[in-house]
């Protein structure tokens, strides 16, 4: 397939690194152009270009840039792409390390890929914002491998779901459906799921658990979960991209 990637980042670099070697034709882009990219296409064997053209190459497209940086993307990003093109957003919202306190993701009226999917007025499925970079570059194993780590799946349109699902799967992890992208709070960060690289029996038995919708009690002890992680990054002295 031809995918577009618009962010170079830690996750942006792993998808690139994976898809270009299982033979796919990537394109990269982040937002200082094509010709500061030049490590990551010698690393990754992506081609870089602009944001505006690895939308227009993709038969799907990730976008995995830091959350408060999603309001600056083009307003026509997705202009010449066909509604039938599957878009990815891999965010997370990390408001003390990096994004600041945005009040709509405070109260939990949106989930975080909702808050997006209103920025660039496409829909979204969500997908590879609970696992580890070098993890999902690293450790995809063949189906039924004992061990296989599966990622959570989330978005509102069941066509675009199943391409992203058979991607997924093809990258070496399971694809779980994590339902509508209203439900995708179960995978963002402080939740059991984040980071943890359950099976899929797992992580299916955690949504179940959950339940599709968030209650207050669950938004505080996620978001205090997290205020927790984040703390502890900042004083390890970690740094985001």
């Amino acid at each position: 397939m031809n995918i577009g990637i618009i962010g170079a980042g830690h996750i942006g670099s792993a998808l690139a690194t994976r898809l270009v070697i299982l033979g796919h034709s990537v394109y990269i882009a982040n937002s200082r152009g094509p010709d500061t990219l030049k490590e990551v296409a010698q690393k990754t064997g992506a081609k870089p270009v602009t944001a505006q053209e690895a939308a227009r190459h993709g038969d799907i497209i990730v976008v995995t840039i830091p959350l408060k940086n999603i309001p600056d993307l083009p307003k026509d990003l997705f202009a010449d792409v066909a509604a039938d093109v599957p878009v990815i957003d891999t965010s997370n919202y990390y408001p003390i390390l990096r994004d600041g306190h945005i009040p709509e993701l405070e109260t939990g009226d949106l989930t975080e890929s909702e808050w997006v999917q209103q920025h660039l007025g496409r829909p979204l499925v969500k997908v590879f914002n609970n696992i580890y970079a070098d993890h999902l570059q690293n450790k995809g194993l063949p189906a039924g491998t004992q061990g296989r780590i599966a990622l959570p799946v989330a978005g509102d349109d069941p066509a675009t779901k199943q391409k992203v699902m058979a991607l997924v799967e093809a990258l070496g992890f399971d694809a779980v459906d994590d339902g509508s992208l209203h439900e995708s709070w179960r995978q963002q960060p402080g939740t059991p799921c984040y980071g943890a690289d359950l099976p899929a029996d797992k992580l299916r038995a955690h949504f179940t658990e959950l339940g599709p919708q968030r209650t207050e009690a669950q938004h505080a002890e996620y978001l205090a979960n997290h205020a927790k992680q984040e703390r502890a990054m900042a004083a390890q002295g970690e740094q985001l991209k």
